[in-house]
């Protein structure tokens, strides 16, 4: 492992040792909150027909789906950290101008008479200074500046999981669009400074090496505003080899959370 990456199996660690210990609580202690989903896993006959041991890890694969993803953008956000200014949202103005643009844009995209392309982000942009505004308030995953260079700036949507829901990827680009308009009439842009937006996941569901191929989400988003399992990676450690470093560490560590779902299996089963 890179020395400057280091506190990526560090943070990795720490967090899947904490998640694996609540999860482990949240089904195994007498007042664990997650219990229920067990019990109510059992009432179903179709399941409970099948073995007692399917029925759990039924229960549990959707539960671990939901809870680990939540986990994995608490981890991303941490790597973050170590080399952004991390915030959730951006304050400043939006014109009206910019909102009727972004709706004639979002139009062109949805009926095909236009391919998504990087220069869009400059038809959308009108100066607060030219006309009618709205004061705005834009939440975002992240909003990020790097620390080495500050005039770069960055505005992700972050989908942990590998794709996006179809119906969402029109909403997602006006969202960025608009946070996008109101970071360039706030005071926290210079002259020189570099704005972009990426709609990014932590995995590529078509495989590592594969051309990531959602469509919809394509119709809607460049080739350079997307980032995909390694390239996300990649871009929140800052570093070419992110996505290894990411990837081994957890390979590491995962024996925690794979002795916890043992333990727990085995716990409702022997019940």
């Amino acid at each position: 492992m890179e020395s400057n990456l280091a506190y990526v199996d560090k943070i990795i660690e720490a967090e899947i040792k904490d998640f694996s210990a609540t999860f482990l609580k949240d089904y195994c202690d007498p007042k664990g909150k997650k219990i229920s989903n067990i019990t109510n896993k059992g009432n179903n006959i179709f399941i409970a027909a099948l073995g007692k041991e399917i029925s759990v890890y039924s229960t549990l694969m959707r539960s671990l789906d939901s809870s680990l993803g939540k986990r994995l953008e608490k981890i991303a956000k941490l790597i973050a950290e170590k080399n952004y200014v991390v915030k959730n949202g951006v304050k400043g103005y939006i014109p009206a101008e910019s909102i009727n643009a972004i709706a004639t844009l979002l139009e062109k995209y949805h009926n095909h008479s236009k391919k998504p392309e990087t220069d869009d982000l400059l038809s959308v942009y009108k100066s607060s200074n030219d006309g009618k505004t709205v004061e705005s308030h834009e939440v975002s995953d992240y909003y990020l500046t790097l620390k080495s260079d500050t005039r770069q700036k960055f505005l992700i949507e972050l989908k942990i999981g590998g794709d996006l829901d179809n119906k969402k990827a029109e909403s997602e680009k006006r969202a960025l669009l608009q946070q996008y308009v109101v970071l360039r009439n706030s005071k926290e842009i210079r002259n020189g400074d570099n704005v972009k937006i990426f709609f990014c996941t932590a995995y590529n569901k078509n495989g590592e090496d594969a051309k990531w191929t959602q469509q919809r989400v394509r119709q809607f988003f460049c080739d350079s505003e997307i980032k995909v399992g390694k390239e996300f990676w990649n871009f929140f450690c800052n570093s070419p080899m992110g996505y290894e470093v990411v990837k081994s560490s957890y390979l590491k560590h995962a024996h925690f959370l794979k002795d916890v779902l043992k333990e727990i299996v085995e716990h409702f089963v022997s019940a």
